[in-house]
C-alpha cells in the first residue's frame, strides 16, 4: 500500500503545489487499482511532518504492507521527521518539491550585541533574503519613531545591512525594521524588532510630591553618579516595562491612596520577580500613616506598618459611621467592612470602638467598647439597603463619642450618595466643641462631595475621594493611625548601630548628627536590622524580597527631621552606599547569556566565569518568563541551560540568575518573535530529505511507476476464508459417520 504524505503548508508555493498533484496524478494512474491512500499535512501557521507521519500510520490496517512517500519542502517549524521516520519501521521516501518561484523578499532578522553601555555606538544588523535581485527600502525605528531610511540593493540570498546606533536615556531600547520591495509576494514577513539593555549610570526613580523639598538628596545621588528621576505619585509607573527602566524606586513621604492596587501590586512584581530595588522614606504620609497596613506594599518591605502604642499615650475613641443605602452594595459594602474591621485591629486595648450604619435610619451596630473579636462580627452583619441619611448617623456618632472617656475623640465617615436634607454642619461644629474629629470619604462620583468636604473642614479632620473600592481599607487604616497621634516621635535622637554591614563601611557614624524625628514601625522577623533609634525602635531596616532588595529608613531626608543630616559630610555616601545597595544587579559582567529559538522552543544558554576568568561551577540558578521558571542545569564547566516554549508572535523578556555563595549574577534578555516560521523564505531543505530517505529505508524523489513494486523482504497478514475448506470436510466426515455406522 502507498501513502503520500502532501504539503499544504503556507511555505509551498502554487508551482510547488501544481507539482504536488500532478505527481499524485501519475501515482493515481499508475495504481491500477491497488492500494493508495493521500494524506494531506500543513497549516498556514506550521508545518510538523513527524506528526503527519505517526498520523498516517494509525490509519493503516494491519493486513497491508504500507510505503510512505512525503512530498514536500522539508522545512519543518514543529516535530522531528527524521526520527519519526526512524521510529516508524515503515519505508519513507521523499519527494522534493521544485523552489518557490514567486518573487519573494523578507525580513529574516535584527542583530546587535548582547551587552553594551549607554552612549556606546553599535552596529544594529538588518538580515533580508530575497530570492532574487532586486531592491528594497529600509526604515529603522527607536521606541516607534524613525530614525533612518535607506534603500538598498538586494543579491539572492541573505544580505547583511548594518545602521550605527547608540542606546540614551533609559535602559531598555526597542528597535524594530520594515521594508519595502516592488518584487515581494508575501508583505506578512516585512518586518521585525529587537528590545535591547544597556547598562550605564544606574537610574532611580524618587515618587515625591514635591521635589524642592527633596533637592539636597537629589543632589547627593548625582554627585555620587546615580541618575535620579523625580515624580509625583501620579507619574508612578503602570507597567513593568517602565519600571524595568529603573534600578530602583524609592517612595518618600506619598500615601497609599495615591496609589491604586495595581500600581502596587506592579511594584511588588518588580521587586520579587525582576529583582528591582525599593526603598520607603520616613513622613507623616508613608508607613502606617501613609495607608500602607495589609498592603502589596507592606507585604514587601522589612517593617511592619502598624505598631504598639506607648502604655502611657493618651487613648482613642472612634467612631466609624457607614453608609449601607442600596447603592453601597457588593463590592463597595463588603471592602468597607473589611476596612472596618483593619482599622478596630490597628486599634490597642486602651482604646474604644463604635460603629454605626446608616440608610434613610441610623443604626447602632456596635456601641463604643474596647476593640475584640464581637466587634468584627458585628461590623459583618452590616447589609445593604435603603436610601441615604447622613445626619440621624451624625448624632448617633455625636451621643457615642461625647459620653466617651477617651482623651482623643475622632468620627470616620463613609458614604457614596448624596444625603437627604439635615443639619450635619452644625452637628459637625458641636462635635468640633466637644474636641471630636470628623474625617470624611467620598466613595464615588456620585457622592455629594462638595458637603463632605465641609463636614471635614468644620470638623478639623481629612477629607478623601476615592473612586476606586479596593482603596477604602487603606483611607480607613491611615486614619485610625493618624487620629491615635503615636505614630510620629519628634524627639532629637541619635543613631545606633545595631548590626554592622560592609553597606556603611567608610562612614564615621559616630560623627552623624541628630535627626529630629521618625515614624514608629515594627521589624519583621527574618529582616536585618541595622539601625535603631535610642528607644530601640528601627530606623534603618532592609531584607531580600525574592529577586529584590527592600529597605526602610523611618526617618526622611528633608529639613523636618534631617535637617542637620543634610549638612553631614557623609551625607551623600551615606545614602549612595544604601540604594546601591537595594538596587537591582544590573551588571552583566562574568555572565554571558546566548538565546536560540527553535520550532518554537527557545533555548538558553548561560556562561559564567567568576572574578578572575574561571568558570563559575556548581551555581543555582533560575531564568524567569512572564510568570513561569525554569531552573538552569549544568552541562559543562561554567554553562548553564534551559528551554520555554515561545511559539506566538510578540516580545519575550527573560530575567537570568545565578547564585553561588554570597555572589548573585543576573542578565536580562528579550527574544522578538515578529511572524510564523511558515513565512520564512528558506530554500528547499534537500539534505534532510535525502537524509530521511536513506536512514528510513526509502528513495529519494522516485519514480511513480515503482512505487508499487513488491518488497520480497515485508509482508503482512492476510484474511482468507475457511469456509469452503470447512463445508467439503463436513460433508465427507459425514459420509464417513454414515458408513462407519452401517458397517457396524
Amino acid at each position: 500500500m502507498v501513502v503520500l504524505l502532501t504539503d499544504q503548508s503556507r511555505s509551498v508555493d502554487e508551482n510547488a503545489r501544481k507539482s504536488i498533484e500532478d505527481y499524485v496524478e501519475k501515482v493515481r494512474t499508475e495504481s491500477a487499482g491497488k492500494p493508495l491512500l493521500v494524506v494531506p499535512f500543513g497549516t498556514e501557521t506550521e508545518t510538523n511532518i513527524a506528526a503527519a507521519l505517526e498520523n498516517a500510520l494509525a490509519r493503516i490496517s494491519p493486513f497491508y504492507v504500507p510505503h510512505f512517500v512525503v512530498l514536500t519542502d522539508g522545512n519543518e517549524t514543529r516535530g522531528d521527521f527524521l526520527n519519526a521516520a526512524k521510529r516508524s519501521g515503515v519505508p519513507v521516501s521523499t519527494v522534493a518539491t521544485p523552489e518557490c518561484q514567486a518573487p519573494e523578499v523578507q525580513l529574516v532578522e535584527l542583530r546587535a550585541p548582547a551587552n553594551i553601555r549607554q552612549g556606546e555606538p553599535f552596529n544594529l544588523e538588518v538580515v533580508v533574503r530575497s530570492n532574487r535581485k532586486t531592491e528594497a527600502a529600509i526604515t529603522i525605528f527607536r521606541n516607534n519613531v524613525k530614525i533612518a531610511g535607506e534603500v538598498q540593493p538586494l543579491e539572492i540570498g541573505e544580505n547583511v545591512f548594518l545602521f550605527k546606533q547608540t542606546v540614551d536615556g533609559g535602559r531598555q531600547t526597542e528597535f524594530s525594521a520594515a521594508l519595502e520591495s516592488p518584487d515581494d509576494t508575501i508583505l506578512d514577513n516585512n518586518s521585525a524588532s529587537l528590545s535591547m539593555f544597556a547598562d550605564g549610570k544606574p537610574r532611580v526613580l524618587l515618587i515625591e510630591s514635591d521635589s524642592s523639598a527633596v533637592r539636597d538628596f537629589i543632589w547627593a545621588m548625582r554627585e555620587q553618579e546615580i541618575d535620579i528621576e523625580v515624580r509625583s505619585a501620579e507619574e508612578l509607573p503602570t507597567s513593568l516595562d517602565e519600571l524595568e527602566n529603573f534600578e530602583a524606586v524609592i517612595l518618600s513621604n506619598v500615601p497609599a491612596t495615591s496609589f491604586t492596587v495595581r500600581q502596587m501590586d506592579l511594584v511588588r512584581t518588580y521587586v520579587r520577580d525582576l529583582g528591582g530595588g525599593f526603598l520607603m522614606l520616613g513622613g507623616e504620609q508613608s508607613f502606617g500613616l501613609g495607608g500602607y497596613y495589609k498592603t502589596p506594599i507592606e507585604e514587601i518591605l522589612p517593617v511592619r506598618c502598624d505598631f504598639e502604642k506607648e502604655r502611657e499615650d493618651q487613648s482613642l475613641g472612634m467612631c466609624l459611621v457607614i453608609d449601607r443605602s442600596g447603592s453601597m452594595g457588593g463590592e463597595k459594602m463588603e471592602l468597607a467592612k473589611t476596612a472596618a474591621r483593619g482599622a478596630v485591629e490597628l486599634l490597642t486595648s486602651k482604646d474604644i470602638v463604635g460603629v454605626i450604619a446608616f440608610d434613610h435610619k441610623s443604626y447602632v451596630i456596635c456601641p463604643m467598647q474596647t476593640p475584640s473579636n464581637s466587634v468584627d462580627a458585628e461590623i459583618a452583619t452590616i447589609q445593604a439597603g435603603g436610601g441615604t441619611a447622613i445626619y440621624p448617623a451624625m448624632v448617633d456618632a455625636f451621643e457615642q463619642l461625647r459620653e466617651a472617656s477617651a482623651k482623643i475623640k475622632h468620627v470616620i465617615l463613609l458614604t457614596d450618595g448624596i444625603s437627604s436634607p439635615g443639619d450635619v454642619e452644625e452637628i459637625a461644629q458641636q462635635m468640633i466643641n466637644e474636641q471630636i474629629t470628623v474625617s470624611t470619604i467620598a466613595l464615588g462620583i456620585d457622592a455629594d462631595r462638595n458637603l463632605l468636604d465641609r463636614i471635614a473642614r468644620i470638623g478639623r479632620g481629612r477629607s478623601y475621594f476615592c473612586n476606586d473600592p479596593q482603596s477604602i481599607p487603606q483611607i480607613f487604616a491611615k486614619e485610625t493611625l493618624t487620629a491615635s497621634k503615636s505614630a510620629i516621635h519628634e524627639e532629637s535622637f541619635r543613631p545606633q548601630l545595631i548590626v554592622p554591614t560592609d553597606v556603611l563601611s567608610g562612614i564615621e557614624l559616630q560623627t552623624a548628627p541628630p535627626l529630629l524625628g521618625f515614624v514608629v514601625t515594627r521589624s519583621k522577623p527574618t529582616s536585618r536590622f541595622i539601625l535603631a533609634t535610642e528607644t530601640g525602635e528601627p530606623l534603618l531596616v532592609w531584607w531580600r524580597y525574592g529577586l529584590g532588595m527592600t529597605v526602610a529608613f523611618t526617618s526622611d531626608v528633608k529639613s523636618r527631621w534631617a535637617a542637620e543630616w543634610l549638612t553631614w559630610l557623609d551625607f551623600p555616601t551615606f545614602w549612595a552606599q544604601v540604594v546601591r545597595h537595594a538596587m537591582r544587579r544590573s551588571e552583566t559582567h562574568g555572565i554571558d547569556v546566548d538565546l536560540q529559538r527553535n520550532d518554537g522552543t527557545v533555548r538558553i544558554r548561560v556562561d559564567a566565569t567568576d572574578d578572575t576568568g574561571r568558570f563559575l561551577n556548581r551555581a543555582t540558578g533560575t531564568v524567569t518568563f512572564e510568570a513561569s521558571a525554569r531552573e538552569l542545569y549544568q552541562t559543562a564547566p561554567g554553562q548553564y541551560k534551559a528551554t520555554f516554549n515561545a511559539d506566538k508572535p510578540g516580545g519575550y523578556r527573560f530575567q537570568t540568575t545565578l547564585r553561588t555563595g554570597e555572589k548573585t549574577l543576573t542578565a536580562t534578555r528579550s527574544l522578538s518573535v515578529g511572524y510564523s516560521d511558515e513565512l520564512r523564505l528558506k530554500p528547499v531543505n534537500v539534505e534532510l530529505l535525502q537524509q530521511v530517505a536513506r536512514e528510513a529505508g526509502g528513495e529519494f524523489n522516485p519514480e511513480s511507476r515503482t512505487l508499487f513494486d513488491p518488497d520480497p523482504h515485508r509482508v503482512a497478514w492476510r484474511v482468507r476464508s475457511l469456509s469452503g475448506w470447512l463445508l467439503s470436510l463436513a460433508a465427507v466426515l459425514f459420509v464417513v459417520d454414515v458408513l462407519l455406522r452401517r458397517i457396524g
